[in-house]
């Protein structure tokens, strides 16, 4: 498989096109004496879906024509992933479909329902293919 080079222009291509939307938020020094090293944490959980996946699900979303977003969006995720799509879908009013394994958390169910989004359980052995 061939890889695709990622160049800094397509980061601050990303990064402009979540600008607004995705928060930026802090990064701050985790305060413990015995660690081997500074360690900073990224409060991604201040995100309005409480994780990063909005920032990968937006870039994505962003780079689709009108024509595909009337399709609808479709991802295959057992959480944050799912919500990260369904919270960019519904705000940009396109539809969009989740595919679940059969043993996905009824928490995360229920965050992609409170979304809008179609819930397409399938066993788990069939989820990776």
């Amino acid at each position: 498989m061939m890889r695709k080079q990622i160049l800094l222009a397509d980061i601050e291509a990303a990064r402009e096109r979540l600008v607004g939307v995705a928060l930026r938020t802090p990064l701050i020094r985790l305060n413990v004496d015995e660690a081997p090293a500074e360690i900073y944490l990224k409060l991604e959980n201040l995100q309005p879906i409480g994780c990063f996946k909005i920032r990968g699900a937006g870039n994505a979303i962003a780079q689709a024509s009108p024509e595909q977003l009337a399709q609808g969006v479709y991802t295959a995720s057992a959480g944050n992933m799912a919500q990260g799509v369904g919270w960019w879908a519904r705000r940009l009013g396109v539809p969009f479909s989740v595919v679940v394994p059969d043993h996905a958390p009824q928490t995360k169910l229920a965050a992609i329902a409170r979304l809008g989004g179609e819930i397409i359980k399938v066993p788990w052995n069939e989820w990776w293919q």
